[in-house]
């Protein structure tokens, strides 16, 4: 017990007195966290913190491994585990801390990543199996290392994505600390216990000066190190334990993280937007649009956390039936927040799920229309047969009205015009656009004048338009211009009528 003791108050002491370095040090070399539009802080604030907690518990587990007593002897029972956690700890911080000064692409994140659970994965760290209800025991096979990549990346991506407002991603990730640690406790793990002693008291020293109003930010190289971490000693917790709860436990205590990010991604998804983009959707933001202040926010967060974790404790007693259905339970009272919240609208999913699937639809119809004309142009050897390829994929994309002007030697015009059969359309749901053709296969000014009905969205017309401009410019580049002498196998005709295809 002294060990403990040892444990949790050396690293809350480590993280009192290294925190406010980092923040004079973070100053000095102007290393802050910049107020924009999607961030909720007004001022300048430092956001290397994750100096400090990385530190603060690095330094403490790396003084057990040499205590001359119980615990530190199981520490160097496993020594190649615990040596390639801390040096993958260790890489993780410093990519995020590379990320915090000079920024970093997702992928180059999302690869370090993968080669620090690659690391764990060789040394024994891993989910093999996991046991259900009683003896039944379900083996992953050669699905345990995505298994277990996609477990720590996701709860790594959770912890940054929370870490939003001021003590929340600390503040969450100190109650997952706790969690585990009185799992790991009660089932007599010792290392995890001092793994997350070290993690706990490392951020309650941290909290002091992170919580509202914030002094310091824990930046990247705190969340990706703090959700990396939590990921890890999870999976070891699981190992050990061989139950469910081993791995139920923490996604509870992270479920606000989990669930934000599974909805963030979600949403940004039917958005179709890129899945690392930044937008106002997360819980936090939910809450202050909601009314709350800054610090009532974050403390509802708490409380959402606690009693998720509160309901939890009770799988430590429960029979593995009861264990299942407690976890289900809490997972729906999650869901129901989020929906409580707005993060979460389902009608609005399922509806832009359609929407989305008929647009990928008529995308792809377009695209399978603009495909076959290209094949037709190859063999266009004058200007009326490339008029009909024209006139043709314009019927079938939609175009209500294409007209081809070319401008002769002397300045004389010649028009074909085509028309849909259909052009009933009120004007104001009728796009027109022109694309000019100067450089063209024939040494001519030519110009393309169209009109496309607004069916579905102004997006689904401008896709047509640009398929139109893709072929107008693709007969004009492909080929050189043709000598003036050549001009007679236009083919215009002499009393320059409409060409009606």
């Amino acid at each position: 017990m002294k060990t403990y003791l040892f444990v949790y108050l050396g690293s809350l002491l480590v993280a009192g007195i290294t925190t406010p370095i980092v923040i004079y040090i973070a100053r000095r070399v102007r290393i802050y966290d910049v107020p924009e539009a999607r961030k909720v802080h007004s001022s300048r604030i430092p956001r290397i913190g994750g100096i400090a907690i990385f530190l603060s518990a690095i330094s403490i587990i790396v003084a057990v491994l040499f205590l001359d007593n119980h615990v530190g002897q199981v520490f160097r029972n496993i020594q190649a585990q615990v040596i390639t956690f801390l040096a993958a700890c260790t890489f993780i911080f410093m990519v995020g801390l590379v990320d915090d000064i000079h920024g970093l692409r997702a992928w180059v994140k999302l690869v370090a990543l993968s080669g620090a659970v690659t690391a764990l994965y060789v040394v024994g760290v891993r989910i093999d199996h996991i046991n259900l209800l009683g003896s039944s025991k379900v083996d992953f096979g050669w699905l345990s290392f995505p298994i277990t990549a996609l477990w720590i990346i996701g709860i790594s991506t959770a912890v940054n994505f929370i870490d939003g407002l001021d003590g929340l991603a600390a503040g969450i990730s100190a109650v997952t600390c706790a969690v585990i640690g009185v799992f790991a406790f009660s089932r007599g793990q010792l290392l995890m216990v001092v793994f997350m002693l070290a993690l706990l008291g490392s951020l309650s020293g941290f909290l002091f000066f992170n919580f509202n109003p914030a002094r310091i930010f824990m930046g990247d190289c705190g969340s990706m190190f703090l959700g990396f971490a939590l990921g890890s000693t999870s999976v070891m917790c699981a190992m050990k334990s061989q139950a469910i709860v081993g791995l139920a436990l923490p996604a509870l205590a992270l479920g606000l993280p989990i669930f934000d990010t599974f909805f963030t991604l979600l949403r940004r998804y039917l958005a179709r937007r890129r899945i690392l983009s930044s937008d106002y959707g997360h819980i936090h933001h939910k809450l202050l649009g909601l009314g709350l202040r800054h610090r009532h926010a974050v403390i509802a967060m708490y409380g959402m956390t606690l009693v998720a974790v509160g309901l939890g404790m009770f799988m430590m007693i429960a029979r593995q039936v009861g264990a299942v259905v407690i976890f289900f339970c809490v997972l729906l009272l999650f869901v129901l927040v989020f929906r409580l919240i707005g993060v979460a609208r389902f009608h609005n999913i399922i509806a832009q799920l359609r929407l989305n699937g008929a647009k990928s639809r008529k995308s792809k119809q377009y695209i399978d229309v603009f495909e076959n004309a290209q094949l037709e142009l190859y063999r266009a050897t004058s200007l009326r047969s490339f008029w009909q390829v024209v006139s043709k994929t314009a019927e079938k994309i939609g175009f209500l009205e294409i007209s081809l002007t070319v401008t002769a030697h002397g300045g004389r015009k010649h028009n074909f015009t085509w028309h849909s059969k259909c052009n009933d359309r009120p004007w104001e749901e009728i796009f027109s656009v022109s694309l000019p053709m100067n450089e063209s296969r024939f040494g001519l000014p030519m110009d393309v004048n169209a009109k496309i009905q607004l069916n579905d969205s102004l997006e689904s017309a401008g896709q047509c338009t640009m398929l139109l401009g893709r072929l107008v410019d693709e007969y004009s580049a492909a080929y050189p211009p043709r000598k003036i002498g050549d001009v007679p196998s236009l083919e215009f005709k002499p009393e320059n009528q409409p060409v009606q295809v």
